[in-house]
This record gives C-alpha cells, structure tokens and sequence, in this order.
C-alpha cells in the first residue's frame, strides 16, 4: 500500500529558515561543504558489498550493540566527487545512530579511496549497485527495515532505484530520502557551464580527472592516459571519458539514459525528496518539470534557501543542519506508522 505524505507526522521545523549569514545559494553551498565539524560515531566497521562480479563497494558500518536484525538501518550515499566522510553522511550517520539505527555510509564505486576494488569507472545510473546492498543487507543479513538516504549524484541514483523497482520494492525498503537530486543531469551541467559556477565547474573536473589518472594507474590496458584531450567542464569529461567506457552515444544520451527524472512517477516507497530554489547547479527549473509533487507517495520540500545540499539553519543543536534532522524524522515516522 502506497502511504501518502501527508500521513507522516509534520514537524514544527518543516520550514526552513536559513542562517541569517547564509541567504546566497553560493555562501550557503560553500559553508555546508567547508564547515568543520565534530561528529559522536563509533568506530566504524568496513563492510564490502559484492555489485556485480567484478566489483565490490566499501560501507564504513556503525552497528548498533549485538547487531540486532529488527534494529531499522539507514543506509547513506554521497554526490559527486564526495565519499563516505562527507559532512552530511557522517551528520546523518550520528542523528540515526543516537536514535538506535544502524547507519551505514557508502562508498560510489572508486570513491573513498576505493578504486582498486573494481574495474569500472562510476556513474549516475549504476542503481543496481544499491539494489544489491540492499539485497544484501535484507536477505543477507536479515534486516527487516532498510532506509535508503541520497544526496545530489546518490540523490538521483536513490531515486532511480526507487522508480525502478515501482509497486515491486522488497519488504524491506521501508522508505528513500533524496536531497538535491541531480535528476535531469544534462541541465545540472549546463547550469555548471554559468560563469558564476567556474568554481564548482573547476573542482568537479579536477577530481574527475585524478580519480580517472588513479584508475589508468591501475588498468592501463583499459584507461588511457591521454589521446582525449585537455577537459575543461563536466560535460567534456562525460563526452569524452564517461559516455564511451559506459557504451553511450556522447554526454546527452548518457545524461538522458541515468536521470531518475524518467522514473520519479513510478515510486512508490514513502519518499522524502528536498532541495532549494537556490541550488547553484541542480536548477529548480527540473523539478518544476518533472513534478514529484505529484506523486503522492513523494514528500516534497522546496525551501527559498539552502544552496546545494546546505541547509545551515538558523537554529542550534540538532537543527542546524535542518536537512539532515528533516531526513531522521521522516525515517523515524515511517518506522513507526
């Protein structure tokens, strides 16, 4: 049965209200990125996850004591360029522990420090990669409530996953939260090509471009290391580098092959999906689009602020980072209803 939103339990906090310092989608992406911060987390427990049969992912797992089947896990996946020590997944990981979660942070293939444990490239349609750690987690393992948390790139690679499985999602997906979901990838890159967004243009194709030399490092029979030329933007990267190791025509028929903006409609798990309007390159514009509102099992919230995958609140405590709390208690009232 498909529960709608509006039987989640509202929270006081639903809207956001923005630092007082933070009310540009620049400022406000930029601190949430670089702002240091002291996280409460056990030690975590290294997990690998098998994909397929020539890759494995890596999840730094915080298990509650005894490691109980009924205890609900909450599993985290980082955007582009991040890993499983980005500030929001380590943020997640520390709110859904102290509330009796198993928290598990992911790893994308070749992210973390990972690419040796697999001989592809990583990309925004890989949602059978989280369909087999939920598999695991559920039928391996036997946990019976599994929550799935994406943001940005892991936003729309969630949503995918959640789209594709339809009415079929197993038993044990009890809910997805996607924050700033890249949905419609050929609009996020073009909106990095605004002069106003060289900076995050320029830091996304500098790591892209490391993490590919790190893996012709590694396969050079299958990576080489030039005869592409130089990469200047996302989409040069994609043309060149993503779209034909992945047996894609060019940039734009991989973009309109992955974005979980064809698959939005078709969830049907309790879904929390959250993003600005002044989100520097995931354009609000997609998702007037493509229109989760009109889903009813889609919790949709669209703050005025936030930038990307930000929102510094202008409250203390737990929240400050209003996204991240806004995803426990959606999770804690689905596990609840």
């Amino acid at each position: 049965m498909t529960l709608l939103y509006s039987e989640f339990m509202p929270s006081q906090f639903e809207t956001f209200e923005p630092h007082r310092l933070l009310k540009n989608g620049h400022a406000m992406t930029i601190a949430a990125a670089f702002a240091r911060r002291h996280f409460d987390l056990p030690t975590a427990e290294d997990r690998l996850f098998q994909v397929d049969p020539e890759s494995r992912i890596l999840g730094r797992c915080h298990w509650q004591p005894e490691k109980r089947r009924d205890v609900p896990v909450i599993a985290i996946l980082h955007g582009l360029e991040g890993s499983s020590e980005s500030n929001y997944a380590r943020g997640i990981a520390e709110k859904a522990f102290r509330l009796g979660y198993h928290a598990v942070r992911l790893n994308q293939r070749n992210c973390g420090g990972t690419e040796s444990l697999t001989p592809t490239l990583y990309n925004s349609g890989m949602s059978a990669d989280y369909k087999a750690v939920l598999e695991e987690l559920a039928n391996g393992d036997g946990f019976e409530q599994v929550f799935f948390v994406g943001y940005s790139m892991g936003g729309n690679l969630v949503t995918k996953m959640a789209g594709e499985y339809g009415g079929a999602a197993p038993k044990a997906l009890r809910a997805v939260c996607a924050v700033c979901p890249a949905m419609d990838l050929g609009a996020c890159a073009d909106a990095l090509e605004l002069r106003e967004n060289f900076f995050y243009q320029r830091h996304f194709v500098k790591g892209l471009m490391a993490r590919y030399a790190r893996k012709a490092r590694l396969f050079p029979k299958r990576y080489p290391k030039n005869g592409f030329g130089e990469v200047h933007s996302v989409r040069e990267f994609d043309n060149k580098i993503t779209a034909p190791h992945f047996g894609y025509k060019d940039a734009q028929d991989y973009y309109d092959a992955v974005g979980a903006k064809k698959v939005v409609a078709q969830v049907r798990v309790p879904m929390l999906m959250i993003t600005a309007q002044d989100d520097p390159f995931v354009p609000y514009e997609l998702f007037v689009r493509a229109n989760p509102a009109q889903n009813p099992a889609i919790q949709f919230l669209t703050p005025k602020h936030g930038g990307h995958c930000g929102f510094i609140s202008n409250h203390s405590g737990d929240e400050r980072f209003w996204a991240e709390q806004r995803i426990v208690d959606f999770c804690e009232s689905i596990r609840k209803a």
